[in-house]
């Protein structure tokens, strides 16, 4: 058994012992499980297959793609899978792990260089995995150097609740973990639960307690998708009406010459799916918006003139609330 507290026994000691020729196949082998991940993680594609065996006509991506790699490069192809030492075939999950934490804490050194230390605000979120464990999402939100506004994932950790209290814990935790002081923040965004937007329990005020500049502002995005989704599972031909209308608008505005036809161009948009209320769909949920805002005011005043009472009070309500926001002279 080695000791690894033995200088002459350690990982080092036992690289150099090795040839020149397998260090460097030790590299190849090496740089090609780290492109093969990089790869996966640009796309946040999985890694894994549900059999992984010799045997196995779907290994999964990570080995997939690495028999891909050696197909296409002989010389890597005479060194790895099956080709490589039983020992040092670099495939293995802890070495995948391993490389995905390396990609990780490069990644977050790139995003922290960016920030310079200057000011920010912090974007949190909280929800079950599929073994009903709370986790909670953060990221930051932050002016560049070149003046582009950044919001970069930060971090996905499991908490023991979704108390305000232990949320705080948590991004005050990640928050030093990086080197992040909290006096910098100067944004919060969260959606409307109590325990974010509580107005003396909440997480809100939790910070605000520590940071008084941190001032916070509802998701308005979130509100929205809420109002939209709840409109899509009640009333399904609403929908239809309002591709339908979308629909005859589009074509009225490619034969007036208005908008141009082309691939990629003026593909179809509808409400977002039901049940999807997490922050990354929200700038879609706006987008969708102005696309079809006529079309949107035309099915409410449908629901108006023909929904029963209380569709009919709700409609009636939405198009005041836009008339008062002035967005009719916005969006037409």
């Amino acid at each position: 058994m080695l000791d690894l507290s033995n200088q002459s026994q350690s990982i080092h000691a036992a690289f150099e012992k090795q040839s020149d020729q397998q260090k460097t196949e030790y590299r190849i082998r090496l740089n090609a499980s780290i492109d093969v991940t990089r790869f996966l993680l640009n796309f946040g594609l999985s890694f894994r297959g549900h059999d992984e065996s010799e045997s196995s006509k779907n290994k999964g991506l990570f080995l997939g793609l690495l028999e891909w790699l050696g197909n296409r490069l002989p010389d890597v192809d005479r060194i790895i899978l099956k080709h490589a030492p039983k020992n040092d075939m670099m495939t293995l999950p802890k070495i995948r792990k391993d490389i995905v934490s390396a990609c990780a804490q490069e990644t977050m050194k790139a995003i922290i260089d960016d920030l310079d230390g200057d000011y920010f605000g912090i974007l949190v979120d909280e929800s079950k995995d599929i073994s009903h464990h709370e986790q909670m999402a953060l990221a930051l939100r932050y002016v560049d150097k070149k003046g582009q506004v950044n919001e970069p994932f930060i971090s996905l950790v499991r908490v023991s609740d979704i108390s305000a209290k232990s949320l705080k814990e948590a991004i005050l935790s990640l928050l030093i973990k990086h080197s992040l002081s909290p006096s910098k923040i100067r944004g919060q965004g969260y959606d409307g639960a109590s325990n974010m937007q509580g107005k003396m329990n909440g997480l809100k005020a939790l910070i605000l307690q520590e940071t008084p500049s941190a001032y916070s502002v509802h998701c308005f995005a979130h509100q929205l998708q809420l109002t939209l989704v709840a409109v899509a599972k009640k009333h399904k031909e609403r929908r239809d009406q309002l591709r339908d209308h979308q629909a005859e608008l589009l074509e009225q505005l490619l034969e007036s010459g208005e908008v141009q036809s082309g691939k990629g161009l003026n593909q179809e948009r509808g409400l977002q799916r039901p049940g999807d209320t997490r922050l990354g769909s929200c700038c879609k949920t706006l987008d969708n918006f102005v696309i079809l805002f006529s079309s949107i005011v035309h099915v409410l005043g449908v629901i108006e003139c023909e929904g029963d009472v209380n569709d009919r009070l709700q409609a009636e309500a939405f198009l005041s609330k836009l008339k008062h926001l002035n967005l009719f002279s916005c969006f037409t």
